[in-house]
C-alpha cells in the first residue's frame, strides 16, 4: 500500500527472555519446561518468482513481537486475494519486496495488543487492515492508522474483501472521473472484485449506465448487480457492441487490461470523456512470467502527444493504489465506504473461500478468471471432514485416513529454521 508504510516484519523465530509472554489463549501446558515453546504461526510465504508452487505454507515459532509506538498486533481471521499478488508471484509487482516475503495487502481480524500512543483502538476491537504486504499470516503487526473499525453486522470475510477493491473503484470514479448523474461507464472484468465494487458504486449515482465485459456465464449475476449492458468479450467485439447501443461511445472507461484494449477504450470515449488505466492484466497469460505477452502488451500500448489529447478533448489517467501516499485521503475514503456499507448501498460479494493450504487453488481460480467477486484466504487450518455417521468406517480405516491426512498436511507445510539462506 502506501510507500510510507513499512511491510510488517515476519514473525520472530525465538522468544527472548525479556519478550512479552505469548498471546492470550496460549496457556502453558501442565509440566511444561520453564522456557515455554512459543505457539506456532501459519504464514504464506513467496519463496521465489514463478508458478503457484512458489507460495508455500510455512509454520514458525511465534512469540509476540514488541510493538513500537503507534502499532497494533492483529490476529488475522480472513485475507483478500488480489490480482497484484498474481503479479507479485511472477515478479511483476514493483512495490513488493524481493522473496522471501509474506504477501497480502488486506485482511480483517481482532486486535490483541496496542502500542504506546494508540488511543482510538483497544484490545478486542474487530478491524479491517491495510498494508503493503504481510497480511497472509495468522498474526501481524501494523500501524494503527491502517486499521479501521468494522461495523457490527460485517463479517471478517466481508471486511477482508472491501479495502483494496472498493478504495480503487471509489477513487477512480469519484476522485478522477467525477462520475455524475446521466453518465455512462465501461467496466472491464465486471465480475471481478474491482468490477463489482465499481458497479455497486455507480448505483449510488442516479441514472448511470454501466457496460460490463465478462464471459457469458457471468452475465446474469452482473446484470442483477447493476450492469446495464453485459457484453461477452470472448465471442463479440465489445467496441462494436457498445457502438450499437451508444453510437457516441461512453463517458468513462476503467481499464485494468492494458495494451490494445487501452487503445480501444480511448476510441470509445465521448468528447470530454475519461480513460483510467489501472492494470496490465493482459501481461498475465500463464503461471510464470510471459515475456512475449509482456512485449505484446507494451508494444500495443496507447501512445499520444499532448497536442493529440487537446485535439481529441479527452483525458487519460493512471491509477495505482499502492502509490497513494495521502493517509488522510485513504482514511476519509474508507469512512465513506463503511458508511455506504451500513446504509446497504454496497456489499462485497464473496466468490469463494480457501484455507492457507489451498492457496494454489485460490490463485488458479483468479488466474483463470473463474471468480465472480472476491476470493478469500482463511488462516485457520482446514479441518478434517468427518465421515457420514450412517456408514462408519472400521477403526483401523479411520486411523489410517487420519494418518494420511496428517501426512499430507506435513508435506504441504514447511518448517522454517532459524537460519537464513
Amino acid at each position: 500500500m502506501s510507500g510510507a508504510e513499512e511491510a510488517p516484519a515476519a514473525p520472530q523465530q525465538q522468544q527472548q527472555p525479556d519478550e512479552p509472554p505469548p498471546a492470550a489463549g496460549d496457556a502453558p501446558r501442565e509440566g511444561a519446561a520453564e522456557e515455554e515453546k512459543p505457539p506456532a504461526c501459519r504464514a504464506l510465504v513467496l519463496t521465489g518468482y514463478g508458478g503457484y508452487d512458489k507460495v508455500k505454507l510455512q509454520v514458525r515459532a511465534q512469540s509476540r513481537p514488541p510493538l513500537r509506538p503507534g502499532e497494533v498486533l492483529v490476529r488475522v481471521k480472513a485475507c483478500g486475494l488480489n490480482f497484484a499478488e498474481l503479479l507479485g508471484r511472477q515478479g511483476l509487482y514493483e512495490l513488493l519486496p524481493p522473496p522471501p516475503i509474506i504477501m497480502g495487502m488486506e485482511g480483517a481480524g481482532v486486535i490483541e495488543a496496542v502500542g504506546e500512543g494508540v488511543e482510538d483502538k483497544k484490545v478486542g476491537d474487530r478491524v479491517i487492515v491495510l498494508s503493503r504486504s504481510g497480511m497472509w499470516q495468522e498474526v501481524t503487526v501494523v500501524s494503527a492508522n491502517r486499521t479501521f473499525p468494522m461495523p457490527e453486522e460485517m463479517s471478517f470475510e466481508e471486511g477482508a474483501a472491501l479495502p483494496i477493491n472498493y478504495l480503487t473503484a471509489h477513487m477512480m470514479l469519484f476522485e478522477m472521473a467525477n462520475v455524475r448523474p446521466g453518465k455512462s461507464v465501461l467496466i472491464h472484468m465486471a465480475a471481478g472484485g474491482v468490477g463489482i465494487a465499481a458497479t455497486q458504486l455507480c448505483q449510488t449515482v442516479q441514472d448511470v449506465t454501466v457496460f460490463g465485459t465478462a464471459s457469458a456465464s457471468k452475465h446474469e449475476t452482473i446484470a442483477q448487480g447493476g450492469v446495464t449492458h453485459p457484453i461477452d468479450y470472448r465471442t463479440k467485439d465489445y467496441v462494436e457492441e457498445i457502438r450499437k447501443i451508444s453510437p457516441k461511445g461512453v463517458d468513462i472507461v476503467l481499464d485494468p487490461l492494458g495494451g490494445s484494449d487501452t487503445q480501444k477504450g480511448f476510441s470509445l470515449l465521448k468528447p470530454l470523456g475519461t480513460l483510467i488505466v489501472f492494470g496490465v492484466a493482459n501481461c498475465v497469460t500463464g503461471q510464470k512470467k510471459n515475456l512475449l505477452a509482456m512485449a505484446k502488451t507494451w508494444y500495443n500500448q496507447l501512445s499520444l502527444t499532448a497536442m493529440k489529447l487537446m485535439q481529441a478533448n479527452k483525458a487519460i489517467c493512471g491509477f495505482h493504489l499502492g502509490y497513494i501516499n495521502d493517509e488522510e485521503l485513504i482514511s476519509r475514503t474508507m469512512v465513506k465506504l463503511l458508511e455506504l456499507y451500513k446504509q446497504g448501498k454496497i456489499k462485497p460479494r464473496i466468490d469463494s473461500r480457501y484455507h492457507f493450504e489451498e492457496v494454489a487453488d485460490a490463485m488458479k481460480r483468479m488466474h483463470e478468471r473463474q471468480n465472480i467477486g472476491k476470493i478469500i484466504l482463511l488462516p485457520e487450518a482446514k479441518k478434517v471432514e468427518e465421515k457420514p455417521k450412517s456408514s462408519p468406517e472400521p477403526a483401523e480405516n479411520v486411523e489410517k485416513t487420519e494418518a494420511d491426512v496428517n501426512e499430507k498436511k506435513e508435506e504441504a507445510t514447511e518448517e522454517v529454521t532459524a537460519e537464513k539462506n
